[in-house]
């Protein structure tokens, strides 16, 4: 598959990301590196529409957020590698990017692990991220041993379709632990502040504190309760995603 020339302004991520580019055949490859820090799971950017658009059908460029549902990154954010031990955890469900379970660096290599979104990657790669815990072939996350994928965080499309729903433990519920706790300290803070301010507004009319809107009409935006925007966020070599065969060269223009 021929690479794709960025039809997206660069960068488009200028707060958060910065890509740094394989200049050769000889180099390293084309990677990401964080120019913000995080705690765990704080947010890191979020897959909006635009720049992100639906794909009819999976490529190199694409993420999984469904079970037959595939999304185009249009972004730099296609710049970010593959790692058994990521940095950043690529929730395809909610279409938000977030800081791993160890929290995020300025300065640290930007990464996620493909299998938990892609469920049968195009062409498989040889995984050179040199972790401990580095599951060697990466070719989606169909051809995985359980133990490969105990502790790791997976989408939900991953989890149905690998028959995992219902089970416990692991970095997936975790993760869900730490939203689920996020969105109840925003719920409080932002009930007390309407409380204060004289109690609910009219129906449809939307509050905003620190960041977190809530829609006062029986429902909460995004279905999750509230929206949360990180400081910054709306300033708008070869991959990993090349290794595997399925790009043909660097991205650059």
């Amino acid at each position: 598959m021929s690479h794709v020339t960025p039809h997206w302004p660069q960068p488009s991520h200028p707060t958060i990301q910065q890509v740094i580019y394989a200049t050769d055949d000889t180099s390293f490859t084309t990677r990401s590196l964080s120019l913000i820090t995080l705690p765990p799971f704080g947010l890191f950017a979020k897959l909006d529409f635009p720049p992100c658009t639906p794909a009819p059908s999976p490529t190199y460029a694409t993420v999984q957020c469904g079970i037959n549902s595939h999304l185009n990154l249009n972004s730099d954010l296609l710049y970010i590698n593959h790692s058994c031990d990521p940095s950043l955890i690529f929730d395809t469900t909610n279409l938000v990017v977030m800081a791993g379970p160890k929290g995020l660096k300025v300065g640290e290599e930007l990464t996620f692990f493909y299998p938990s979104t892609e469920y049968a990657m195009a062409q498989p790669f040889d995984c050179f991220c040199g972790s401990s815990s580095c599951k060697g072939r990466i070719s989606g996350a169909r051809d995985m041993k359980p133990e490969q994928l105990e502790g790791v965080f997976l989408n939900a499309h991953i989890r149905e379709l690998l028959g995992m729903n219902g089970t416990k433990g692991g970095q997936d519920d975790e993760t869900a632990k730490a939203l689920r706790e996020v969105v109840r300290a925003a719920e409080r803070a932002l009930d007390g502040y309407l409380a204060a301010k004289g109690g609910a507004a009219g129906k449809g009319e939307e509050k905003k504190i620190n960041g977190v809107k809530k829609v006062l009409n029986g429902g909460y935006a995004n279905g999750n309760g509230i929206e949360i925007e990180a400081e910054g966020l709306r300033a708008r070599g070869t991959t990993s995603r090349e290794l595997s065969g399925e790009m043909g060269g660097d991205t650059r223009a």
